[in-house]
């Protein structure tokens, strides 16, 4: 009996096992990794999900877990085992006060969709809304409100979960709360996320976007954290872009919200910065034409085929103290170069005493940037994506030695030694947290973690 047959006749599971749904399952956004699973579910309660793991665990049967889609390495493949396709799992709502609960297959666009009608919004999104609500949460989630609100994942007022035991549960920080530490950023090792109540906040009207440039890195980095400091801007994120005669320059998105009928105080919320007056540029938007921005990004690269080419992103957390010594080094490297051209290299700030998931490594300081290259291969050239990968590698040697961690969403192979020293005096406790409720160490394999 094959396994599709034997997952039938047992539960009434209905395992797809079509050439097309494994080959679109064995690969994900990043086009690097290619892992073809022998099955794909697309589970429409929490029961299905205990049950396909309650068969698979004693088995020594990988699950894998797909929301979005949007994994850089094979984090959510599952080779030779079962893909859980969440994409069912979508439903949301209704807003109700200042909360929602949303399944973990939703995408965030339609989380928004639905809160904004009642003119709220999660505190925290990240910038592409395309990505699965379950995904996000077990990485943490950063975006530009964070030096404000922390992570998405820190927007959690409750999870339901299947832990990889098969066991139905819901937690939160009063109820269970080892379990919640342990799902929320714990790159679903513990728990499939099945359902999430989250926070939400009042959504304004409208905001100004306010564009500010710098040709000097430390200045630019200074206004960051005095802004973050502040707390002036409800959102802030930055890039560093290429400029004349292979130089650089530097730019600081800041966000106010407004109502339309008071703009902001544009000479209060700048006053004191170093940036260059001349090039400011200045933007008014609606909320959700706002919150929408990176759409129009999306639909380019699909018409121009660039959204299914190879993304080896990488993406790191900087202290304050090198964080001006690494993004140097890395942008003057040669294996960086093509940034000029096919990428994007954001920098912005977050604050520590923000971010709340005990799991979420950060660096050490109260301050600390996040600098994520975001870069594009050719397709069909298999040596290039390897030496950018292997430049990634080079990349985040270089910044651990100065202090930095990885923000694990990446195209990049971490060793067991590396992993350990990512999570630190926190390693212990996240193995035991697997070996307990993941006894058969089947969940998130794709990531290449080893307890």
């Amino acid at each position: 009996m094959t396994l599709a047959h034997e997952l039938t006749a047992r539960f009434g599971l209905a395992l797809d096992t079509r050439p097309e749904t494994l080959a679109a399952c064995a690969q994900d956004f990043g086009h690097i990794v290619r892992e073809t699973p022998l099955g794909v579910l697309r589970p429409r309660s929490a029961a299905e999900i205990g049950q396909l793991l309650e068969f698979a665990g004693p088995r020594g049967i990988p699950v894998g877990v797909r929301g979005g889609g949007h994994s850089l390495y094979g984090q959510g493949q599952a080779g030779g085992g079962i893909v859980l396709d969440l994409r069912a799992l979508n439903r949301i709502g209704p807003a109700t006060g200042d909360q929602v609960t949303v399944q973990a297959g939703a995408l965030w666009r339609e989380v928004l969709a639905a809160t904004l009608p009642y003119g709220r919004t999660p505190p925290v999104l990240t910038d592409y809304l395309g990505a699965a609500v379950g995904g996000v949460l077990s990485a943490g989630g950063l975006g530009g409100a964070g030096h404000r609100h922390g992570l998405v994942a820190d927007q959690v007022l409750e999870l339901e979960v299947v832990t990889g035991a098969g066991e139905h549960r819901v937690c939160s920080p009063g109820r269970d709360p080892e379990l919640f530490h342990a799902v929320l950023a714990g790159l679903g090792q513990c728990a499939v996320i099945v359902s999430a109540r989250l926070r939400l906040l009042r959504a304004p009207a409208r905001v100004r976007r306010y564009c500010l440039y710098y040709a000097d890195l430390t200045r630019c980095l200074a206004d960051q954290r005095r802004l973050a400091e502040e707390q002036r801007f409800t959102y802030l994120e930055g890039q560093v872009r290429p400029a004349d005669d292979e130089g650089r320059r530097y730019m600081t998105e800041a966000v106010a919200p407004h109502d339309g009928s008071r703009p902001p105080d544009d000479a209060a919320l700048l006053d004191g910065l170093a940036h260059d007056p001349a090039a400011v540029e200045t933007e008014d938007l609606a909320y959700g034409e706002f919150a929408h921005r990176v759409d129009t990004d999306e639909e380019v690269l699909r018409e121009t085929g660039e959204w299914l080419h190879p993304h080896p992103w990488l993406n790191l957390l900087l202290p304050h103290d090198s964080a001006e010594s690494v993004v140097r080094a890395v942008v003057s490297d040669p294996a960086f170069h093509d940034l000029r051209d096919r990428g994007l290299a954001l920098l912005y700030p977050l604050l520590s005493s923000r971010l709340k998931a005990p799991l979420f490594s950060r660096p050490s300081g109260e301050v600390f940037f996040l600098f994520a290259l975001l870069r594009t291969a050719e397709p069909d050239r298999p040596e290039a994506v390897a030496a950018m990968v292997a430049a990634n590698r080079a990349a985040y040697r270089l910044a651990r030695s100065r202090g930095a961690v990885a923000y694990p969403v990446n195209a990049l192979p971490m060793t067991d030694a590396d992993w350990r020293d990512h999570y630190g005096g926190r390693w212990a406790a996240f193995a035991d947290a697997k070996r307990r409720h993941d006894p058969h160490l089947v969940l998130g394999r794709g990531h290449g973690l080893r307890f």
